[in-house]
C-alpha cells in the first residue's frame, strides 16, 4: 500500500455563505458567515461555533499553510508527504483486480505530492499542483464523531494526479447510515464531514485518476477502490457562495465525481467529463444523489460505457440546470437510479439509450422521448409547443436514441413538437407532461416508431458469452418487444393498454424483501 501526503494552504475570506443540505432530515439551507482570520464566531442562525477558514496555497515548489511553509512529516494540520493510495504494476493476481491499463509504477506514484489535511476545520485552496493530491484524513475514528467535519473552499486551484484521485476524503463524520431496511430518498445531509465550497469568480481544476480494487493481504476482500477523479468515503456536500458562479472541472479517467455513500449539490458550476460514469453514488440500494441547485453540465461515457449521473439507490432532483449525457455505444442512461428518480424541479436534458423509471410522486412535468432515429453528436434539437414557441434548445454531445425532459415550461395541457437541424423528428413518449399529435405518441402507445431488428440478432444473443449484462438485456427486451408486435416487426400501433411499458432496468423500491434486479454495479459498490 503507497499513500503519498501532500499539500494545502488557506487564504481568509470575510463572510461565505454555505448551502448545504442532517441526513435523515428534510433538506434544508444552512447559511453560516465565517469569520475573520484568527476569530472564532457564534452565528446566529445556527448557534454553531465555527473557527476561522485557514489557508492553503499550492505550488510545485513550495506549499504554505497560512503564508508558513510545511515541511515534510505526518505531525500538524496539515502534513506534505510522498505516500499514495495506488494500483501498483508486477503484484501478481493476488494483489487486486487491476488491468495491466490501470497499473502505475513507484517511480510514478513517488513523483506526486500529498496534502494531507489531518484537522477539523475550513480551508481555502488556491494555486497549482501539477503532481499532486488533495486527501483529507482525520483518523479512524472520525467517522462517529460529529466534530469531524471539513470544509474546503475551491479558490482558483488546480490539481492533477495521474495514479488516483485528485481530491479524496478518506476519514470525516459520516451522518448517513447504511441500513437497508430505513433507506429512502429523503436524505438530509447538512452534518456531513466532507464540505466543498466553489468560491464565487474562480476556476478550478481536478484532473484525477483511479484506484482498481486492491485485496486485503491474504483475501479478496476489498481493501481499497476509488473510481472517480474528485472521491469522498463519506457523504459529501457541494454547494457555491452567494454568486454561485464559481466554476469545477473534473476530468476522469474512470468516473468523475463519486462518493460512497450520499451526495447533495447545492450550487456552483460543475463541469465533468469521465470516462465511465459522470457522478456515481455507490453505496447499493442505499445511496442518494440529491441536486437542489446549480449548473451540471455531465459528459460522460467517452470510453465504453457509462451513465452521466448513476446513483446506485435514489436521484432526486430539486433545483439546478443539469445537461448530461451517457455513452453512445450502450444501453447507458443520461440520469440513472437503481430505484428511482424524482423531478421535483429544475431544468433537466438527459441524452442516452435507456432510462430509469421516473418515480409518480415527482412534483414536475417531464417527457422521455424515444427517436425513431437517433440524435448524433452537434446536432441542434428543440422541443417546441404547439404555438410554435421553443420549450427547449441545446446541441447534442452525442449520439442518443432517448431524450429526458424536465422543467417548469413543460405542461400536461401542450402538446410538442420536437425537430433536429430544423426538421421534425418521430419519437415516441412517455411521462408527465402533455403529449403530442402527429409526430409522436402516447405512454404505452409506440405510435409510429418502428425499429428494424438485424437478422441473427437473437441467435447472437444465445451463443455470444462477452456481452455486458446492462446491454444484453437491452436487446434482449427490444428482441421481445419486437416479435411481440402485430406484425411481427413493427412496433407500429403497438397498445399497451395504458399500462407501464415493460421496465427498462430502473423500476420502484422492492417489496418484501426482495433485491432488485442486478444493475451492473459491483457488490462493493461502485462500478464493476
Amino acid at each position: 500500500m503507497y499513500i503519498k501526503k501532500g499539500i494545502i494552504s488557506l487564504l481568509a475570506a470575510s463572510a461565505l455563505a454555505l448551502s448545504l443540505a442532517a441526513c435523515g432530515e428534510e433538506n434544508t439551507t444552512v447559511s453560516i458567515a465565517t469569520p475573520g482570520p484568527g476569530s472564532v464566531e457564534e452565528t446566529a442562525d445556527t448557534g454553531m461555533t465555527y473557527e476561522a477558514e485557514r489557508v492553503i496555497s499550492l505550488s510545485d515548489g513550495e506549499i504554505t499553510l497560512d503564508g508558513e511553509a510545511l515541511a515534510g512529516g505526518s505531525e500538524g494540520s496539515v502534513t506534505l508527504g510522498s505516500e499514495i493510495v495506488y494500483y501498483e504494476a508486477g503484484m501478481g493476481g493476488d494483489y487486486g483486480e487491476g488491468t495491466a491499463d490501470e497499473e502505475h509504477d513507484a517511480e510514478e506514484a513517488a513523483a506526486h505530492t500529498v496534502v494531507t489535511i489531518r484537522e477539523a476545520g475550513t480551508y481555502r485552496l488556491t494555486g497549482t499542483l501539477s503532481q499532486g493530491q488533495i486527501a483529507v484524513d482525520l483518523g479512524e475514528d472520525a467517522e462517529d464523531d460529529p466534530e469531524a467535519v471539513v470544509t474546503l473552499i475551491l479558490d482558483n486551484v488546480s490539481v492533477t494526479c495521474t495514479v488516483a484521485p485528485a481530491l479524496i476524503f478518506y476519514n470525516v463524520y459520516e451522518c448517513g447510515s447504511t441500513d437497508e431496511a430505513t433507506a429512502g430518498a429523503d436524505v438530509d445531509t447538512s452534518a456531513a464531514g466532507a464540505n466543498v465550497i466553489i468560491a464565487d469568480g474562480s476556476e478550478n481544476n481536478f484532473t484525477g485518476s483511479h484506484v482498481a480494487r486492491i485485496y486485503e493481504p491474504g483475501t479478496t476482500s476489498k481493501l481499497h477502490k476509488y473510481d472517480g477523479a474528485f472521491y469522498s468515503k463519506m457523504s459529501m456536500n457541494v454547494g457555491g457562495e452567494e454568486l454561485g458562479d464559481g466554476v469545477l472541472n473534473i476530468s476522469g479517467d474512470n468516473e468523475g465525481l463519486d462518493t460512497e455513500l450520499h451526495l447533495t449539490i447545492n450550487g456552483g458550476v460543475i463541469n465533468i467529463e469521465a470516462q465511465n460514469d459522470g457522478i456515481n453514488t455507490n453505496e447499493d440500494n442505499i445511496s442518494v444523489t440529491t441536486v437542489n441547485g446549480g449548473t451540471l453540465n455531465i459528459n460522460a461515457g467517452l470510453g465504453s460505457e457509462g451513465d452521466g449521473i448513476d446513483s446506485n439507490g435514489w436521484l432526486v432532483i430539486n433545483g439546478g440546470y443539469i445537461y448530461a449525457s451517457a455513452c453512445a455505444a450502450g444501453g447507458d442512461s443520461g440520469i440513472d437510479a437503481s430505484y428511482e428518480i424524482e423531478l421535483n424541479g429544475g431544468t433537466v436534458i438527459a441524452l442516452g439509450n435507456m432510462f430509469d423509471t421516473v418515480s409518480s410522486e415527482s412534483a414536475q412535468e417531464y417527457l422521455t422521448l424515444t427517436l425513431s432515429q437517433g440524435v448524433t453528436d452537434g446536432q441542434s434539437v428543440e422541443l417546441r409547443g404547439s404555438d410554435g414557441s421553443t420549450v427547449f434548445s441545446f446541441e447534442a454531445a452525442k449520439s442518443a436514441s432517448m431524450i429526458l425532459l424536465s422543467g417548469p415550461e413543460l405542461s400536461a395541457d401542450e402538446t410538442y413538437t420536437l425537430t433536429v437541424d430544423g426538421e421534425e423528428r418521430e419519437y415516441s413518449a412517455e411521462g408527465m407532461a402533455g403529449f403530442p399529435g402527429g409526430m409522436g405518441g402516447r405512454p404505452g402507445d409506440m405510435g409510429s416508431f418502428a425499429m428494424e431488428i438485424p437478422e441473427g440478432l437473437e441467435d447472437w444473443l444465445n451463443s455470444a458469452t462477452d456481452i455486458p449484462d446492462e446491454i444484453r438485456a437491452w436487446l434482449e427486451g427490444i428482441v421481445e418487444m419486437n416479435s411481440d408486435m402485430p406484425d411481427g416487426g413493427d412496433f407500429g400501433g403497438r397498445d399497451f393498454g395504458g399500462e407501464t411499458p415493460p421496465d427498462n432496468g430502473g423500476g420502484t423500491p422492492p417489496e418484501d424483501g426482495q433485491q432488485p434486479a442486478d444493475d451492473g454495479q459491483g457488490a462493493d459498490g461502485g462500478s464493476l
